[in-house]
């Protein structure tokens, strides 16, 4: 009698935890992997840029500099984590890849005048996360570092898959 009690406990144990890697496989774990946004989805979604990582933004590219920022680190990320290298290598890559986008985020803060002073230069102030003076240049720096990491990190640990190719062929014709 013992010995099917404990036979029958393990038969639900083993099914209980195998409810746990429901959604494991090629599109990766439930809720961990975030989905790319297209075109079609975005109504200012760079076109072609959003299917080629960190591909120059096109005519109809997001206004948000740093939206375009976030959708870059995201697609290097994953296109990246695949690497064998330690994570925080991958990331610094992931950022290299946007430096672009986080140029261009760094430069509407210079021309808009949001970075405090009257011409557009950073201000120095207290950062909110630790006390230290910094400026936003170094804030949107420090931010594209924790995002590429995160990116990265995520990618890996939810098995997610890198963004669609591009559909656009790009070779020369030799016809």
């Amino acid at each position: 009698m013992r010995a099917s009690s404990l036979i029958a406990w393990t038969a639900l144990a083993a099914l209980g935890l195998a409810g746990c890697n429901q959604g494991r496989g090629a599109g990766g774990v439930n809720g961990v992997c975030k989905p790319f946004t297209t075109a079609n989805a975005q109504t200012t979604a760079p076109a072609a840029a959003t299917s080629v990582p960190g591909a120059a933004p096109s005519a109809n590219a997001p206004a948000d500099p740093a939206a375009a920022l976030d959708d870059c680190l995201h697609r290097w990320g994953y296109t990246l984590a695949t690497s064998t290298d330690p994570a925080n290598f991958v990331a610094d890559a992931t950022l290299a890849a946007c430096g672009s986008q986080l140029a261009g985020w760094n430069q509407q803060t210079l021309t808009s005048g949001a970075g405090g002073a009257p011409n557009g230069g950073a201000v120095e102030a207290p950062s909110l996360m630790n006390g230290q003076n910094t400026n936003p240049l170094a804030e949107h720096y420090s931010f594209a570092q924790g995002r590429a990491l995160f990116y990265v990190v995520q990618a890996r640990a939810g098995k997610c898959a890198p963004p669609p190719a591009a559909q656009t062929n790009t070779a020369p014709n030799r016809s």
